[in-house]
């Protein structure tokens, strides 16, 4: 009775949250100009007039760099806060993984001012580039958190038999750790990119005339309300799912390998 009512509850619970998504993308079909119900018809117009248009198109390139560019760069950072904790104990320890998981918890409007305070003094906002750098803060520590839990899983007494083989600190980081955590890597530059290419508080903030594709549909609602919010909607739900996905579906085969390795 008690795992009947927990299945009941939790499908409810998904039913709630997915139902906006749902309705956008079904709306996004909709051939009349407000979301009715009957629909009025089966249609690719509201499609089409997004990919006609030079500023979603626009939007849509700035939102593809950013997210390419920060997940490469909050991986990088994030395997070696991962790899620093793993490896090292130092003074402070527990201070520097509560500032480098931190930056998630912050609301996103705090962030963001801050980000524009702080990157304007450097005369880097109002640009890519300082969008960039902004996602970057908020992915690192999702990229640290998730190579952590792959290095928490290695022996560690793996690394140190290639030191005593003869390998260099680097040489054993090269071909030991780094394939170990290959996995970890990849599912962090896809859960990353979906982190930035979904993104809107802080771009909106430091973005200045450099618009995201979340941004450009604020500019859609400043307006008339119009159905091309939700093909927008529905494309940039596609794209981060997409990679969560993806991210998902890497590691846990990946945990599968492991486990019938094991056994």
């Amino acid at each position: 009775m008690t795992h009947r009512l927990l299945k009941t509850y939790t499908l409810l619970l998904l039913a709630f949250v997915f139902a906006p998504i749902v309705a956008s993308v079904v709306f996004s079909f909709n051939a009349d100009r407000f979301p009715t119900l009957p629909l009025g018809g089966f249609t690719f117009d509201w499609y089409r007039a997004i990919f006609e248009d030079d500023l979603v198109l626009e939007a849509f390139a700035n939102s593809l760099i950013v997210s390419v560019c920060a997940s490469l760069l909050s991986t990088t950072l994030g395997f070696g806060a991962a790899y620093a904790d793993y490896r090292y104990s130092f003074f402070g320890k527990k201070l520097y993984l509560a500032l480098g998981l931190l930056p998630p918890t912050v609301p996103a409007i705090i962030l963001g001012v801050a980000m524009l305070a702080y990157l304007s003094r450097l005369g880097l906002a109002n640009g890519l580039h300082g969008i960039v750098l902004a996602h970057t803060v908020i992915c690192t520590p999702f990229a640290m958190a998730l190579i952590r839990l792959r290095l928490g899983q290695m022996d560690g007494s793996v690394e140190s038999a290639a030191w005593n083989l003869g390998a260099t600190e680097w040489v054993a980081l090269r071909q030991v750790i780094l394939p170990f955590v290959a996995p970890a890597l990849f599912a962090s530059l896809c859960l990353t990119a979906a982190v930035s290419f979904d993104e809107f508080a802080i771009a909106w903030f430091v973005g200045g005339l450099s618009e995201t594709l979340p941004v450009r549909v604020l500019g859609f609602l400043q307006g008339q309300v119009s159905p091309r919010i939700n093909a927008i909607g529905t494309v940039v739900f596609a794209v981060t799912i997409t990679l969560v996905v993806v991210a998902q579906l890497v590691l846990m085969r990946k945990g599968a390998l492991g486990r019938q390795r094991g056994a």
